[in-house]
C-alpha cells in the first residue's frame, strides 16, 4: 500500500534544528497574498510585521497599528502560503498591560489567521510576559534592540549597544527572553561587536536573527519592500536587490501615454461579438 506524505509549514521549533545544523535561516516580511506567495519557496518564515503601517498605510510610525490590522494581513499572507512559518507582530498597546492581555492577543491571533508565531516587542521587562505566553503553548518571537514601538521613549530610531551600558543592557535583555522560552529572537540596529557577542554567547540559546545587526546570527531578515527598492529612504543596513521602484513608475508612464494617444485598449484586447 502505497503511503501518501503531506507536506506540512515549517514550525517554530524547526528554526533550531537549522541552526543546530549550521543552515542560515532567511526570512523576509510580507503583507499580501501574492508577495507572500513569491517569498515562500525561498524563506524559512515570512513575518507579518508592523512595519505595514508605514509601508502600506503611510503611516509616520509603527503605534497607530491595530491588532484587527495585523488579523486580516496575516490571514491575506496564510492565503498565499504553504511551506513558510508564518509570524505576526503583536502592535502597540495589544500585550504591554499584563502577560494575561498578552494571551489573549495572542491567542486571537493565532486562531483567527493560522499563523505558527507571534513576535512582541522588548527584552527583560517582557520576559515574564514571554514565559507566561511558551507555558500556556504560543511560541514567541522576541525583539531586542532598535524596538519601533518605542520610537517615542528611544527618541527616535536609534542604533542600540554603542555605550557599555547600552551594551550590558542588550545582553541582559537577550539573556532574559531566551531564558523565557523564545523560540527566537530579532536583534534590530545594533552595532556589530555587541550583536556578535550576543549571538555567539553559549548561554543564548534561541535563535538569533539580525537586521541591522551580524553575519554572527542564524538568520537575516529585512523589509520586503526596502530591498526590492520600493522604497524612497532606507536604513544603512538594507542592501537594495532590486530596484522596482523605477520598472513601476516606468510602466505606468508607458501606459497613462497609451490611453491618452488611444493605444490602449488595442484590438486584441477587446471582446468581439458571437
Amino acid at each position: 500500500m502505497s503511503q501518501v506524505v503531506q507536506s506540512r509549514r515549517i514550525r517554530a521549533v524547526d528554526l533550531a534544528k537549522r541552526r543546530a545544523e549550521g543552515r542560515k535561516i532567511i526570512a523576509l516580511t510580507a503583507y499580501h497574498a501574492h508577495t507572500a506567495g513569491i517569498l515562500d519557496p525561498h524563506c524559512d518564515f515570512i513575518l507579518v510585521g508592523d512595519s505595514l503601517g508605514m509601508v502600506m498605510h503611510g503611516m509616520e510610525t509603527t503605534l497607530p497599528v491595530t491588532l484587527e490590522m495585523m488579523i486580516v494581513q496575516a490571514q491575506a499572507v496564510i492565503r498565499g502560503t504553504s511551506k513558510a512559518l508564518i509570524v505576526v507582530d503583536m502592535p502597540f498597546g495589544s500585550y504591554e498591560a499584563s502577560p494575561q492581555q498578552a494571551f489573549m492577543s495572542a491567542a486571537r491571533v493565532l486562531k483567527e489567521t493560522g499563523a505558527g508565531a507571534i513576535k512582541m516587542e522588548g527584552g527583560a521587562r517582557f520576559a515574564e510576559t514571554v514565559a507566561f505566553l511558551v507555558e500556556r503553548g504560543i511560541p514567541v518571537m522576541g525583539h531586542i534592540g532598535l524596538t519601533p514601538q518605542s520610537v517615542n521613549t528611544m527618541g527616535g530610531f536609534r542604533v542600540q549597544g554603542r555605550s557599555e551600558d547600552g551594551e550590558r543592557k542588550l545582553m541582559q535583555d537577550a539573556q532574559a527572553i531566551s531564558d523565557a522560552g523564545a523560540f527566537a529572537i530579532v536583534m534590530e540596529g545594533i552595532v556589530e561587536p555587541v550583536a556578535r557577542a550576543i549571538a555567539t554567547a553559549p548561554s543564548i540559546t534561541t535563535v538569533t536573527i539580525g537586521i541591522g545587526a551580524s553575519t554572527a546570527c542564524d538568520g537575516q531578515i529585512l523589509v520586503l519592500e526596502d530591498m526590492l527598492g520600493l522604497s524612497d529612504r532606507v536604513p544603512k543596513f538594507v542592501k537594495r536587490f532590486g530596484s522596482l521602484r523605477g520598472q513601476i513608475e516606468g510602466a505606468v508612464e508607458a501606459y497613462a501615454e497609451e490611453v491618452r494617444a488611444g493605444r490602449f485598449p488595442a484590438d486584441e484586447h477587446t471582446y468581439k461579438p458571437l
